[in-house]
């Protein structure tokens, strides 16, 4: 169990440090502030089921964001990643595919603001059960 915690460890260090140089800021912020996004929206169903928003929003400032954009969806994904590892540990349920949208816009704060909203899960072609993966938008 140790190896594994330091395994764990070993990748968010990985992750933090990116973020750090994307982001110029303490990218563990950001992540709390998506988890904390999530928890505070957490819907208590019954004993064994808690459902969260599947669909998030990261506004950047846009000199951030244009900074950003040559990564494609790798920003994304990491906060995606973030995200599902969290619902994993707090048997969190979705209310539906999970998605990280990355867009521009003025903020209060100069770095960032982060939303969130519980989008039903309608397919477009109903042929059989299917496990969609998340998505990532950066826009």
């Amino acid at each position: 169990m140790g190896m594994l915690r330091r395994m764990e460890r070993a990748v968010e260090d990985c992750e933090s440090a990116l973020l750090a140089k994307i982001f110029r800021t303490d990218p563990v912020q950001l992540f709390d502030d998506l988890r904390q996004e999530c928890d505070e929206h957490a819907v208590v169903c019954s004993r064994h089921r808690v459902l969260v928003p599947n669909d998030y929003t990261v506004e950047l400032a846009p000199d951030v964001h244009d900074a950003l954009a040559a990564r494609g969806g790798e920003v994304g994904r990491q906060l995606t990643d973030v995200l599902a590892r969290h619902a994993v540990e707090r048997d969190y349920e979705w209310a539906g595919p999970l998605t990280v949208h990355v867009t521009a816009a003025e903020v209060p704060n100069g770095r960032y603001r982060v939303s969130s909203a519980a989008l039903a899960h309608v397919p477009a072609v109903a042929a059989g059960p299917q496990q969609p993966a998340p998505a990532v938008g950066f826009t």
